[in-house]
């Protein structure tokens, strides 16, 4: 164990909500070898594993979109290979036998990397990834160099991230991602080996990487959960909330308990506190963007005048459930009186309650003008899709909810360019209008991913099952499709063959020894 890491003193005890703050560790090239031990204890420690990325860009929004499911990965292939990973998100969630309830032991890190080929950095990604904190010097300072494709000269052999990603698959723990197609394309171009050209190579050869599954809970708060929106932010929040209250009725229904280590000595310099701090009653009468409301994304950003409080939406979904379920009762009390009169009156007309129920109160429906059209990717074959189809606030967090800039005004970079424009914006630009998610990061996201999955498996549980290996049932091997009624399935087809590199790969992982170079590191 690391000097400085001391019993777990960041806990959520019985009786009351998530931890004021969630304590991530800054990864980059003056403390990787330092935590490389940690982090490999971690993983093979771990129930399951969280990950999210911070992408340069996606290119065309249309292709991310195409009917044809091989098109889109064709599509996101092209982006895989001319973008690359900025930063990389791991949160370790280690299940507490010898606590009460379920009780997860958490460690999070947060990876700034650093691509060591030529790539291209989208305008628009640059302008979201600044506005939510991400700092380009620090990146390209200290940035964890890595090489894309597959291994060259010494990669498989030594610490590096490409390494630290076999150890990962080595762990044969459960994946779990959000809206994660595009988060695998890209971690197996960047970290594992040059992408195969079909679809169904891809799937094989992700089935045979993560035995353990991999759970994306995009697909679960859509499909099992069934929240009214399903982008990162709001599914965190709402899995919080109603854990929260199941807590103040006394734990009658399933509780999620999490546990921080205390990092203290040299360790705590490389610690940033997230802020995660409990809902709290908002103004309601504030009016809520219906875009960002529906899909965690608003084309005008910090300028829009509309709220896009998380909270406040959540809060007034949950007051929206409320009346509807008051307004069924309602009706079911009057049927019974009806009946008991002999039928309904006269001028009743037929199902006018049913329609007064679908209406959103006129107050809660403002839209915000933009000056801008509505993205391309949000509008597919005249019916509108989730625009969160590429990530979760875009894959640069911008991309994930459906922002990004034009491949066309793409920025082709190199490790040795300076991108000090980029940071050098008004820094009081953003706080001049409201703060867009500024708890979004590659590592905080792959904790509100990692709670999502952990809370959603207690929702599932049988009493008389065992949660040491937690897991979603109807949500294994199911990746998210924006547009889709079914998701893409990680199942190795009989028709398909895994790739030449694939097959090479997984002799590293799983067949041949390391070299004592490397095994040095392990210890």
């Amino acid at each position: 164990m690391l000097k400085g890491v001391a019993g777990c003193i960041y806990k959520q005890e019985k009786g009351k909500m998530t931890p004021t703050v969630v304590p991530v560790i800054d990864v980059q090239t003056n403390n990787f070898k330092e935590l490389w031990p940690a982090m490999v204890l971690a993983f093979k420690t771990s129930s399951f594993i969280a990950l999210d990325t911070e992408l340069s860009g996606l290119g065309a929004r249309k292709a991310l979109l195409a009917e044809s499911i091989e098109d889109r990965y064709k599509a996101i292939c092209h982006a895989a290979r001319t973008r690359s990973v900025l930063s990389l998100g791991i949160a370790c969630y280690k299940k507490l036998d010898d606590k009460a309830d379920s009780t997860y032991l958490v460690q999070v890190y947060n990876l700034t990397l650093l691509c060591t080929e030529e790539y291209i950095i989208e305008p628009k990604s640059v302008q979201f990834l600044v506005q939510h904190g991400f700092d380009f010097n620090k990146q390209y300072a200290q940035g964890v160099p890595y090489n894309k494709g597959n291994d060259k000269g010494g990669d498989a052999h030594e610490p590096n991230v490409r390494t630290l990603f076999v150890e990962l698959l080595r762990a044969n723990k459960p994946l779990v991602v959000h809206n994660g197609l595009i988060d695998m394309v890209f971690l197996y171009q960047c970290f594992y080996a040059h992408l195969p050209e079909r679809l169904g190579t891809f799937v094989a050869d992700l089935s045979e990487m993560f035995p353990g599954g991999i759970y994306d809970t995009k697909y679960a708060t859509e499909y099992e959960l069934r929240f009214t929106a399903s982008y990162l932010e709001y599914a965190y929040k709402k899995c919080k909330l109603d854990n929260a209250k199941s807590m103040q009725t006394g734990g009658e229904g399933p509780c999620l308990f999490l546990e921080f280590c205390d990092y203290s000595g040299c360790l705590q310099g490389y610690v940033d506190y997230r802020p995660c701090s409990d809902s709290q009653s908002h103004d309601s009468s504030l009016n809520i963007c219906v875009q960002f409301s529906a899909y965690g994304w608003c084309p005008n950003g910090s300028q829009c005048p509309m709220s896009h409080d998380t909270d406040l939406i959540i809060q007034q979904d949950e007051k929206t459930k409320e009346d509807k379920r008051k307004k069924r009762k309602r009706r079911k009390k009057q049927k019974v009186t009806w009946g008991e009169m002999g039928g309904s009156p006269q001028d009743k007309r037929a199902h006018l309650e049913d329609k007064e129920e679908d209406l959103v109160p006129a107050e809660e429906m403002v839209t915000c003008e933009t000056s801008a059209p509505v993205s391309e990717h949000q509008q597919v074959g005249g019916k509108e899709t989730d625009a969160t189809c590429t990530g979760e606030p875009g894959r640069t967090h911008d991309d994930k909810n459906g922002g990004g800039g034009s491949p066309a005004h793409g920025l082709t970079v190199g490790p040795g360019i300076n991108t000090q424009h980029a940071s050098e914006k008004d820094p009081t630009a953003a706080s001049d209008g409201k703060v867009e998610g500024g708890t979004h990061r590659a590592g905080f996201d792959a904790f509100m991913t990692g709670y999502i999955f952990a809370f959603a498996s207690i929702l599932n549980q049988k009493p008389e099952e065992s949660v040491a290996h937690p897991g979603i049932p109807g949500c294994q091997n199911k990746l998210y499709l924006s547009g889709k009624s079914v998701p893409l399935q990680v199942v190795k087809s009989t028709f398909s063959k895994s790739s030449k590199a694939h097959a090479h790969k997984m002799e590293l992982v799983w067949g041949k020894k390391l070299l004592p170079s490397y095994n040095s590191w392990l210890l």
